[in-house]
């Protein structure tokens, strides 16, 4: 195995589960699927991937309805594959010219039609789940895909700030072949982007870090109207994690293990800062009336009493 990045892993690649089962993808190491009980159910080998400056693999499997979707993108041989998650067994496959993305695809139902959306190098296109034909794509992304996609009401988001700072708000209604013309383009942003952690769609709202840094912005998500920007979020220092919301509250997680919590709306205001004895990369996850945070030497469960 080539390498990772010194701030990664060798599991940087979150797992999926549909409750019955669990997928998990260690990219040149295979992708296994286990049962609640821990009994390998099937695994697959896609070869040896060949990852951009040796930063390690992160792209996750993604589950939807009875489909696994696997982007496999790197410096060798790219394509984007859909298995039956039951059996592992391929479905479809589609080769790519693309080369290394860190970026985990998104699916999305709309109009009845449903569509895996990818981010490569410099451009993102849109899958057919069925068939695998590419809808549309924008070609005006960034050379470093890190984050993900986001979703909602009928339009997507997308993000990317290597060498440059890009946002584009993607109708979902007019998206057709070349996003920008069939002018699908609905606003796009060119400051302040996220490098590494995917944006937050929440109540209306997008919010997301410059960089990987601890500075905030937060825009109407249907208009592109700045609500504010450049908000820094005191006590945390370097942000990888992405946010997450719930009941009306942001939790943004920062390396030197300080999570900030914030009021979710048009107005900039921090509610409170928790500090525990650790650092977190991992984005918060939030399962009923727990918070999960998963640190570099544990995983902590903060819960209602």
């Amino acid at each position: 195995h080539e390498g990772i990045h010194v701030d990664a892993s060798w599991a940087s690649c979150s797992p999926a589960t549909d409750g019955e089962r669990v997928i998990a993808s260690f990219g040149s190491r295979g992708v296994y699927c286990y049962d609640m009980d821990g009994n390998l159910q099937w695994q697959r080998n896609f070869g040896e991937m060949r990852i951009r400056y040796q930063y390690g693999e992160s792209t996750s499997p993604v589950l939807f309805g009875d489909r696994l979707i696997i982007q496999w993108d790197n410096e060798a041989r790219s394509f984007l594959a859909v298995l039956d998650k039951r059996t592992g067994k391929e479905i479809w496959r589609k080769e790519r010219s693309d080369g290394t993305s860190w970026a985990t695809p998104l699916v999305v139902e709309y109009k009845g039609k449903k569509q895996v959306i990818a981010v490569a190098i410099r451009r993102v296109r849109s899958y057919d789940l069925d068939t695998g034909e590419i809808l549309w794509e924008t070609r005006d992304m960034t050379a470093g895909p890190i984050p993900s996609p986001v979703a909602g009401e009928g339009v997507v988001y997308l993000m990317g700030a290597y060498q440059k700072s890009i946002l584009q708000a993607i109708s979902l209604d007019k998206a057709l072949g070349d996003a920008a013309a069939s002018k699908a383009i609905l606003w796009e942003l060119r400051r302040d982007t996220s490098y590494v952690s995917s944006p937050l769609l929440y109540g209306g709202l997008l919010y997301f870090l410059k960089q990987y840094q601890n500075i905030l912005s937060c825009f109407d998500a249907k208009t592109g109207a700045e609500q504010y920007s450049r908000k820094r979020l005191e006590g945390l220092t370097e942000v990888y994690s992405s946010p997450a919301a719930a009941r009306g509250r942001i939790y943004i997680a920062g390396r030197n293990g300080v999570t900030a919590v914030l009021r979710h709306g048009p107005k900039f205001e921090t509610l409170a800062t928790n500090t525990l004895n650790d650092s977190f990369d991992a984005s918060p996850v939030i399962v009923g009336r727990e918070l999960i945070l998963r640190g570099r030497e544990n995983l902590y469960c903060i819960a209602f009493p």
